[in-house]
C-alpha cells in the first residue's frame, strides 16, 4: 500500500512539472548546444531565414527610426534593405555570386567592390553575428523570461564604444526576438526589435539578382553602376539613357546642392581639436573640408557628388547602422559612406578606425548649420 502511495505522489509531481513547464525546461548548457546546431543549420544547403523589423539609433542628437529588412540563403547570399520612413530613404546592401552591392535608389547611384563581408564583421541585425556572439563568449550571462531566454554577451563591432549586449531568443524556436546594444555606461545605443522573423521561407537565387532589385526601384531613379577593378579602377560603364548629370533625370537631392548645411560631428577624440571649415572653391559638388588637429590629424570632406556612378577602390565593408560606408587605404585610410544625398569622407594618417566609426555615428541625425 506504501508503495503504490509513493507511486501514485511521483506521477503527481511529474504532471505538475509538465503543467508548470518545468518538465522540458532547458538550461544554459542545453541552449548552448541547440544554438550551435541551428547555427551549423544555416551553413547547410538549405539553410535560409528572412526577417523585418524597426531599428533605433541613438547617437545623434535625437533618436534615429529605420525598417529593417534581412534576406539570407546558403552559402553567402545577403540582401539588408534599411530605410529610414521620417525621411523615406532607403539603401540596400547585397551580396550575390558577383559580389557586394550598396544600391541607394535615393541618390540614383550604386556601386560593386569586392569583399567578403560579412563574414569580416558582425552586423547587428544579422542572425549569424547573434549566435557567433553567443556561442564565442565564455563569460556570457543567461536568463529566462516567459517566451525567450535571454543572453547577455559582449559586444564585438568596430566601434570601441560598443561594449555589450542583450539578446531575446523566442523559445520555441530560437529565433531572434530583439537586440540591444550598449556603450561602457549601460546606455543602449543600438536597439532592433523583431516583428517577424520565418526559417522557412521561399527564397531563391534569383531573390539576390542584382538586376531584379535594381528594376524594384523607381524607373525614373534606375541606376548606373561603377565596377571595380583588381586594381582598384572603375571599369567603364555606359550611360544607357544618354542623359548628363545635372539634367532633369537626376534626382532631386543633386538639384539642389547647395540646400544643405555643413554637418559638424558631435563626436572629437580626446587631445583633437577643430581647425577650421574651408569651402572649395568652384566645387560642383558643394565641398567642404573640416579639418582637426592633435593627438590625430584628420579631415572630414562633405559633398553631394554629381556623379550617378560611384567609384570606389576594394576594401572593407564597415557598419554604420544607419548605412555601410567602406574602409580603403593602408598607411593612410579613408572612411567613405552616403546618407541623406551627402557624401562624407574621414581621411587621416594615424586615426583609428574605431575612432572614424564613433566620429561617423555622431555625424548621424544631425542639423546642418
Amino acid at each position: 500500500m506504501r508503495r503504490v502511495s509513493w507511486v501514485l505522489l511521483a506521477a503527481v509531481l511529474c504532471f505538475t512539472l509538465v503543467l508548470s513547464g518545468c518538465g522540458g525546461k532547458k538550461d544554459a548548457e542545453g541552449v548552448i548546444k541547440d544554438l550551435a546546431k541551428v547555427a551549423d543549420q544555416l551553413e547547410g544547403e538549405k539553410g535560409a531565414y528572412q526577417g523585418k523589423g524597426v531599428m533605433t539609433i541613438n547617437t545623434g542628437s535625437t533618436p534615429q527610426q529605420y525598417e529593417v529588412e534581412v534576406w539570407y540563403q546558403a552559402p553567402s547570399y545577403y540582401r539588408i534593405s534599411l530605410t529610414n520612413g521620417q525621411k523615406d530613404l532607403t539603401q540596400i546592401v547585397l551580396r550575390n555570386d558577383e559580389g557586394v552591392f550598396v544600391l541607394t535608389p535615393s541618390l540614383n547611384k550604386s556601386f560593386r567592390f569586392k569583399s567578403d563581408w560579412p563574414e569580416n564583421q558582425g552586423q547587428v541585425y544579422l542572425y549569424q553575428t547573434m549566435l557567433g556572439s553567443i556561442l564565442s563568449d565564455s563569460t556570457r550571462q543567461f536568463a529566462e523570461i516567459e517566451d525567450a531566454y535571454v543572453f547577455e554577451v559582449a559586444a564585438n563591432y568596430h566601434s570601441h564604444a560598443l561594449v555589450r549586449q542583450k539578446i531575446w531568443l523566442a523559445k520555441d524556436n530560437y529565433s531572434p526576438k530583439q537586440i540591444q546594444v550598449s556603450d561602457s555606461e549601460a546606455k543602449v545605443v543600438v536597439d532592433v526589435r523583431f516583428s517577424d522573423f520565418t526559417f522557412d521561407t521561399n527564397l531563391t537565387k534569383d531573390s539576390f539578382d542584382t538586376n531584379r532589385n535594381l528594376s524594384a526601384m523607381n524607373e525614373e531613379n534606375k541606376d548606373v553602376m561603377a565596377e571595380v577593378g583588381e586594381d582598384g579602377k572603375p571599369v567603364a560603364q555606359g550611360d544607357p539613357a544618354g542623359e548628363q548629370p545635372g539634367t532633369a533625370a537626376e534626382p532631386a537631392a543633386a538639384q539642389h546642392l547647395g540646400a544643405f548645411g555643413i554637418i559638424e560631428p558631435s563626436y572629437t577624440p580626446a587631445g583633437v581639436v577643430s581647425k577650421g571649415i574651408q569651402e572649395m572653391a568652384n566645387s560642383e559638388d558643394h565641398a567642404v573640408i573640416l579639418r582637426y588637429d592633435g593627438i590625430y590629424q584628420y579631415t572630414i570632406m562633405e559633398s553631394r557628388p554629381l556623379d550617378r556612378a560611384v567609384s570606389l577602390a576594394p576594401g572593407q565593408v564597415i557598419d554604420l547602422g544607419f548605412t555601410v560606408a567602406l574602409l580603403t587605404g593602408d598607411e593612410q585610410q579613408t572612411l567613405t559612406w552616403t546618407t541623406e544625398g551627402v557624401e562624407y569622407r574621414i581621411t587621416s594618417g594615424n586615426l583609428p578606425a574605431s575612432e572614424m566609426v564613433q566620429i561617423a555615428a555622431s555625424m548621424h541625425g544631425q542639423s546642418g548649420k
